[in-house]
């Protein structure tokens, strides 16, 4: 299937800022919109932002009208999720994409965004993993910003390099990128949001899992002939990871060498990824290149 990608950013135009998933008052996004303004972008908080249901940014109907709307919303060029937490899949079943789909635009978020951006890739279009304005501004993520202002505005792919890692697996692979967070991919399996790994480059991330629950969910991606077919593997932030009284016995990286090794593809570890502020962005769907050798993975496009 071919990856429409929706048109770039351009100063002046309109972008909308939603939850989809756990609440977040606005206050806290006042740095955010001043940075996004600084871009030359006009700021639409939406329905959600300060919306408060339990946990959620609103209740479920509020937070898929909220987005919903901004779907429809053809001065709308961009939504960008505020923040994660849980709640996203919840809405997806009921979103209209008909609108989305006569004016693509740009959808960017990670962790439990992951949902959005799998089902995007799902109905051929490209999204961005990417920082959240929630995360703006964290110590050390300047470089994850300006990632995601380049890829919203149609810059070119900066190639992303790391160091030698002892699990890494050598060898080059070309395919579109698929992925985001380990546990999201897991719930999603089976639904209208899981978009096909095979001949694609999986990059995968999570935040405070127990080990055992990271063996368990790549177990599921083998089982279920998710990981078979795959061009490559890169592997992200496993932060925050949890253990049990009895440990586990091995790391997150090594849980995922254990089921890499059944395959033959390359696999490239210690990508800036994830729940950490070096979250550089990526842009799901779109082809690129893995590399990896002694001097450690690279991606390029």
């Amino acid at each position: 299937m071919s990856v429409v990608f929706p048109p770039s950013l351009q100063a002046g135009q309109r972008v909308a800022i939603v939850s989809t998933a756990r609440k977040i008052p606005a206050a806290e996004l006042a740095p955010a919109v001043a940075t996004l303004e600084s871009w030359g972008l006009t700021v639409v908080l939406g329905e959600s932002i300060a919306g408060d249901h339990h946990q959620f940014a609103g209740d479920d109907a509020l937070r898929r009208r909220d987005f919903q709307q901004q779907l429809d919303d053809p001065s709308i060029r961009a939504i960008l999720c505020a923040r994660g937490g849980y709640g996203t899949a919840r809405i997806v079943d009921e979103l209209d994409f008909s609108g989305f789909r006569a004016a693509p635009k740009w959808v960017a978020g990670f962790s439990d965004i992951t949902v959005l951006n799998s089902h995007l890739l799902a109905l051929g279009y490209a999204s961005i993993h990417g920082v959240m304005p929630v995360l703006f501004h964290q110590a050390g993520g300047e470089l994850a910003l300006e990632t995601l202002r380049r890829a919203l505005f149609g810059e070119a792919f900066e190639p992303i390099a790391t160091a030698p890692y002892a699990l890494n697996r050598l060898g080059t692979a070309t395919g579109a990128l698929v992925g985001g967070n380990l546990s999201l991919l897991q719930t999603i399996t089976g639904t209208a949001s899981q978009a096909g790994f095979a001949g694609r480059i999986l990059f995968l991330e999570d935040l405070d899992e127990y080990l055992y629950h990271i063996d368990r969910m790549m177990l599921h991606l083998h089982r279920s002939g998710q990981l078979a077919g795959l061009a490559g593997l890169v592997v992200g932030h496993f932060s925050q990871m949890r253990d049990n009284t009895v440990p586990f016995g091995v790391t997150a990286e090594e849980i995922i060498d254990r089921y890499a090794q059944m395959y033959d593809f390359p696999v490239a570890y210690g990508f800036p990824v994830g729940h950490e502020a070096d979250n550089l962005a990526l842009v799901v769907g779109q082809t690129v290149t893995l590399t990896v050798d002694e001097a450690g993975g690279r991606l390029t496009a």
